[in-house]
């Protein structure tokens, strides 16, 4: 032990129990459990409240199937701790134990405090010239957070999921701190947290947008990378988890804890809004071999993460520098403790997983069998919870859209990138966006999985706004102070005819119609919608897409939007109300193109003279009109659209004498859920670059 370290004192410690792992508060003491299968011993390392000064070290006394353990009955919750763990230096054989360094525990409930970079964070120290590295001595517990022992215990009332069948889902993707911190209706010390969240306004306008479900970026704890603080920025988004079972403590109040979280979810789920959480359990925020030792690393290298055939690095299929070691029991265990934990303890509705292709592999090679995807498969927990995949990873093989198993649905950027290069007016996109209009039953159908498995999006918190999608027609990442070289410069956007904001009337007319267009066919098309925090009022990044270190409003709600948004953030509501009250967009199984005469059912594709579409119409590349339509019981919907800058004439089907209700025209911005016109039989305009929806009955 250092010489300036805290002599372990006589504190009353028991042997206590190997389960459960991490710190259990039981009404009488503490118990703390930590799996190391490598570790030599364990020091429990107690803080004053304040998490400055460490008043002991106190070795854990006992190791039971790969647990070390010990019980304190002197320690109560509020008790600030965390570990330091002996064993090898030894890269070469994938051990990395250095107890200079304070680590966290993987269970904890809580953190205090923020990581503050310094050399000391890390386990080695560069020696030579040559880059030669060398065992580093220096403690790290001053620039450490430091994890809290937690009473569990909360009120929830009467608290009731919502239960909203996946079919019937609307997602609102959001960031907790950008959903607030630019509403001044709410306390200055609340914005940017849950409790924030949770305030009657914010939800009164997620119930009136008609969400189900709102999808928060990640809230499990995560902190800071230093070449983002070096540079002033910050890591907004969060994908960098170093706690799985602890919120992130920017998104508590001053002296708040679990507590506001629940309160979060209490209050949406008063409204009928489930939360979905984005976890990212297929890396942490510890990096490559030459990253930070925080946690896991310190705690059992070999065991936490996967190693290279040379142990002294990652297997990485993450692009983040590790990959979590999912075919270790223990770690596997941690990852199933954290889901259930969130679902039992906290009342969340589901998960969306990042990356979600890394968790599939067993091996190099993604498989729907895999440990974990089994794991979760026969969970009874978890079973009634929505799980979305992110289904791609940056390993070989990593684009696996459509091929989760049963139960899962998968984010779908293939619909995303066939919707924005069909209404741009690409050639030859008109054959591809047709499939996602019907839930990309291709790509989907099979193993009884149901539309609501596609989850559809234009935009996600990875890229161009909405508005900023008409907006640029390249990326503006300047501000990231990376030489505008990252994010994605595949956007698939059109500027209508000016980079960025212009006084031009004419570009801001078709701008907006072109915002209408995509909004009513994501909410049209067969799958589940999600919406972009902000998309609903015209929110930009002036023309950044890969906002993930930015602080400021350009990650923010605008909660102050001129009175055009206002405009289009009620048309907006006027689609989702439309989409909630008619079944044919709600279809629990896939309304293929072609009869169904067992259900009454049918879909249909016309080409704008009423004839149904060949196979060299839709091979014809400059094609960029299509009508759709659907058919169940005695209801009838055409979905029309001309991607094309020229107005067509339309044939309706039925003949003249059939009567259409108007329900939706996106080059007039109307929406009304009962058909505000009646249009007679025969041709029809359809304007250029816009969207028409008609409804008729059998007795029309």
């Amino acid at each position: 032990m250092d010489k300036a370290a805290p002599a372990t004192l006589s504190r009353r410690v028991h042997a206590g129990s190997d389960v459960p792992l991490g710190a259990s508060w039981d009404g009488s003491g503490t118990n703390f459990a930590l799996f190391s299968a490598h570790a030599e011993r364990v020091e429990l390392c107690l803080f004053d409240n304040r998490g400055r000064r460490e008043l002991e070290r106190i070795e854990l006394p006992e190791f039971t199937h790969q647990v070390w353990h010990g019980y304190l009955p002197d320690v109560r919750p509020g008790q600030l701790y965390g570990y330091r763990v002996h064993g090898p230096y030894a890269p070469e054989a994938g051990h990395r134990f250095n107890p200079n360094k304070l680590l966290l525990d993987p269970y904890a409930l809580q953190h205090v405090g923020n990581l503050r970079w310094h050399e000391a964070l890390f386990g080695y120290k560069i020696g030579n010239a040559q880059g030669d590295l060398s065992f580093d001595r220096r403690d790290s517990s001053f620039v450490m957070p430091k994890c809290v022992v937690v009473d569990p215990a909360h009120t929830w009332g009467g608290d009731v999921r919502p239960d909203v069948p996946f079919g019937r889902t609307l997602i609102y993707e959001a960031h907790v701190g950008g959903m607030t911190m630019g509403c001044e209706m709410i306390d200055e010390p609340l914005r940017g947290t849950f409790e924030g969240l949770a305030d009657p306004r914010v939800i009164d306008h997620l119930v009136k947008l008609g969400v189900t479900a709102i999808e928060l970026l990640p809230v499990q704890a995560f902190y800071d990378e230093g070449h983002l603080t070096d540079r002033g920025l910050v890591n907004w988004w969060g994908y960098s988890t170093i706690g799985f079972f602890a919120p992130a403590p920017r998104y508590l109040t001053h002296d708040g804890g679990l507590h506001e979280f629940k309160l979060m979810v209490r209050r949406l789920h008063e409204a009928g809004i489930e939360v979905i959480m984005d976890v990212v359990y297929n890396h942490t925020a510890e990096g490559s071999e030459l990253g930070p030792t925080l946690s896991f690393r310190g705690i059992d290298n070999a065991s936490y993460y996967r190693l290279s055939e040379d142990p002294r690095y990652y297997y990485d299929t993450t692009g983040c520098g590790n990959s979590l070691n999912l075919r270790n029991s223990r770690v596997l265990q941690m990852v199933m403790d954290s889901l259930r934990y969130w679902v039992e303890e906290c009342h969340v509705d589901g998960f969306r997983f990042d990356l979600a292709t890394t968790l599939g592999r067993d091996g190099e090679t993604y498989s729907e069998h895999a440990i974990f995807l089994e794991a979760v498969r026969q969970d009874p927990v978890l079973a009634g919870v929505k799980l979305i995949a992110e289904p791609w990873d940056t390993g070989p093989g990593g684009y696996q859209l459509g091929n989760f198993p049963p139960g899962w649905a998968e984010w779908n950027d293939r619909y995303r990138d066939t919707l924005r290069g069909f209404w741009r007016g690409d050639p030859g996109a008109l054959k591809h966006v047709a499939g996602g209009l019907l839930g990309s039953a291709a790509t989907f159908a099979h193993d009884g999985r149901r539309p609501w498995a596609s989850v559809n999006f234009v935009t996600a918190h990875d890229g161009f706004t909405l508005k900023d999608l008409v907006s640029y027609n390249d990326k503006h990442n300047e501000a990231n102070q990376e030489g505008n070289a990252d994010g994605h410069s595949h956007n698939l956007s059109w500027n209508c005819g000016a980079e960025g904001p212009t006084d031009d009337p004419a570009i801001n007319a078709l701008r907006d119609r072109q915002r209408r267009n995509m909004m009513a066919t994501l909410l049209f098309s067969q799958g589940t919608p999600m919406i972009l925090m902000g998309d609903e009022r015209g929110r930009t990044q002036n023309g950044n897409n890969n906002s993930y270190c930015q602080p400021g409003a350009i990650n923010w709600q605008d909660w102050t939007p001129p009175d055009d948004e206002l405009e289009f953030e009620d048309f907006v509501r006027r689609l989702v109300r439309l989409r909630a009250g008619r079944g044919l967009f709600l279809a629990e199984r896939f309304l293929h193109a072609g009869p169904d005469a067992r259900h009454n059912r049918f879909a249909k594709w016309l080409r704008p003279d009423g004839e149904e579409m060949t196979a060299e119409d839709w091979d014809n590349g400059e094609s960029r009109a299509v009508g759709l339509l659907m058919h169940e019981g005695t209801t009838f919907l055409l979905m029309a659209m001309n991607a094309s800058d020229v107005d067509l004439d339309f044939a309706l089907p039925g003949g003249e004498d059939r009567r259409w209700s108007l329900l939706v025209d996106t080059a007039r911005g109307i929406a009304e859920d009962t058909g505000c016109w009646h249009v007679h039989g025969g041709d029809t305009i359809l304007p250029a670059r816009s969207l028409l929806l008609l409804e008729t009955g059998l007795d029309h």
